[in-house]
């Protein structure tokens, strides 16, 4: 039987992520179209159904298999009795080092610093608790994950209680990257091609209907099988920083 204090700590966890997901959160990832806006120009990517066909590609083939399974093992590792901050670190690299344009890196840098600085201005005592190194500088996935701990970890202090571990919370947390950035895509392709208003959201309905299977991969996914390998999507993206017009970040 759930007590009322277990309902209430469940349901700030999920307002917590509802939260991290909004397209209101100022880290700017509304302004990266991550080689889309090339795609309508250089690969035919022009009408509703091949947007959502990409999309769906580039969620299971490309972000599943990368950022989704840094969430994942980022939150494993927070979720410890005492946080692996070498874990983290180390993750951390590895997404530095595989984004494979100056904008993939450029956005992945500048959306984890101001998720960080969010983060320090509405939870600071739990980001404090974290004694990150100074010089560190967390890229969007780790510094999703650590939002998403920070949050629930406050949230539990100030009601007495013990932040939980385990599988369940990693996959929440991943869910709602998940979401969030099928939502900003979405918004994209509507932008970008363009299209309407309900379009974008028969776009977002495919891809959340796809989310649990790649969450379900990027939860399951070692270290040795993670993988950042999108040629393609890597030549639009630095196409992308040459176009002519563009609507996107670069």
């Amino acid at each position: 039987m759930i007590t009322p204090t277990e309902n209430t700590s469940q349901s700030q966890s999920l307002l917590h992520l509802l939260w991290l997901a909004s397209p209101a959160l100022p880290v700017g990832g509304f302004s990266y179209s991550e080689g889309f806006e090339a795609a309508t120009e250089w690969a035919g990517v022009t009408t509703e159904a091949n947007a959502a066909e990409w999309l769906s590609d580039q969620l299971i083939f490309s972000l599943a298999r990368g950022d989704l399974s840094v969430v994942a093992a980022s939150a494993k590792a927070l979720a410890m009795a005492t946080v692996d901050i070498q874990r983290l670190s180390a993750l951390n690299d590895w997404v530095l080092q595989t984004r494979e344009t100056a904008e993939f890196r450029l956005q992945s840098l500048q959306m984890g610093r101001s998720l960080m600085d969010w983060l320090r201005n509405l939870a600071p005592e739990a980001a404090k608790s974290l004694d990150l190194p100074h010089h560190w500088k967390a890229t969007y996935p780790v510094a999703f994950a650590i939002a998403a701990w920070a949050l629930q970890n406050q949230g539990l202090q100030n009601q007495g209680l013990h932040h939980p571990s385990g599988e369940a919370d990693g996959h929440q947390t991943v869910s709602a990257y998940a979401f969030a950035w099928c939502e900003n895509m979405s918004q994209t392709a509507v932008k970008s091609i363009p299209l309407g208003q309900s379009a974008g959201q028969r776009i977002l309905l495919r891809l959340a209907r796809e989310i649990p299977e790649a969450v379900a991969l990027a939860c399951a996914l070692k270290d040795e099988e993670r993988q950042a390998f999108t040629p393609r999507l890597a030549i639009l993206s630095a196409q992308h920083e040459q176009q002519y017009s563009r609507l996107f970040r670069s």
